[in-house]
């Protein structure tokens, strides 16, 4: 019965893209296929690594997205702005006339969460590796967010704990810290108002990783309603060439 679960679900995220009425229809066809039968040319493993292989493609492909100049500055569904606490300062600098300094800061800020973006593959694809039967039970049985919620569920407090320092460096190395002191300290120093100094490393690494699970979600969603290239020997056995 897991092998049935297992091949219905690499159908559902493969199947030509020929709308979901289809698609179930294809799923119910295979598994009435391996039930008359009784036997499959292929074993769990190669089903359940076929799906690894797929899920892993997908994250490569959305880190690698993010990864680009503009991965975040350009993607105003992650684009990072000024923490919501800090929204009175850019409203204050904006009016005083230093409204670029609000933009470089924010400019900055996606510069280092583009630069640091790549760091988080490694940590999905340790993830994806020790997916269980299980876990892929519950992708199918999930809404179509399944597989981006198990990841952040897995991966979230590993990805703060790695990001944060990552996140340090590339805030220091394209001048983030530099324009967000620059915005604060202005602010600041405006008389009677109330002093602000967020944690742009927390912040901006939390930020960061909001922006990675949109970005999976998206891929995810790519995967389950389009054709997959099926361009290694092992998806082209487990889901035709």
């Amino acid at each position: 019965m897991k092998k049935i679960t297992i091949v219905a679900l690499g159908l559902f995220l493969f199947s030509a893209n020929t709308g979901k009425a289809q698609i179930f229809k294809d799923i119910k066809n295979k598994v009435e296929e391996t039930v008359s039968t009784g036997s499959s040319s292929l074993t769990e493993d190669e089903v359940a690594s076929g799906l690894k292989e797929a899920l892993t493609r997908g994250v490569e492909t959305g880190v690698a997205q993010l990864s680009k100049p503009d991965g975040y500055f350009k993607d105003l569904s992650i684009k990072i702005p000024l923490p919501e606490e800090a929204k009175k300062v850019e409203d204050k600098l904006r009016k005083l006339g230093q409204g670029k300094k609000v933009d470089d800061a924010i400019e900055s800020i996606n510069r280092a969460a583009e630069d640091a973006a790549s760091g988080a593959k490694d940590i999905f694809v340790n993830a994806i590796k020790g997916m269980s039967l299980t876990d892929a039970m519950g992708i199918l049985k999930g809404e179509n967010n399944a597989a981006t919620t198990f990841l952040e569920k897995t991966t979230r407090s590993s990805l703060f704990e790695k990001f944060k320092p990552v996140i340090k460096s590339s805030l220091d190395k394209v001048g983030a810290t530099k324009h967000w002191n620059t915005v604060f300290t202005s602010y600041n120093k405006i008389p009677m108002v109330e002093k602000v100094d967020p944690d742009l490393d927390e912040y901006a690494t939390n930020k960061a990783i909001d922006g990675l699970f949109v970005q999976i979600e998206k891929q995810e969603k790519e995967i389950r309603e389009n054709p997959a290239a099926r361009v290694s020997d092992l998806l082209k056995k487990v889901f035709g060439s």
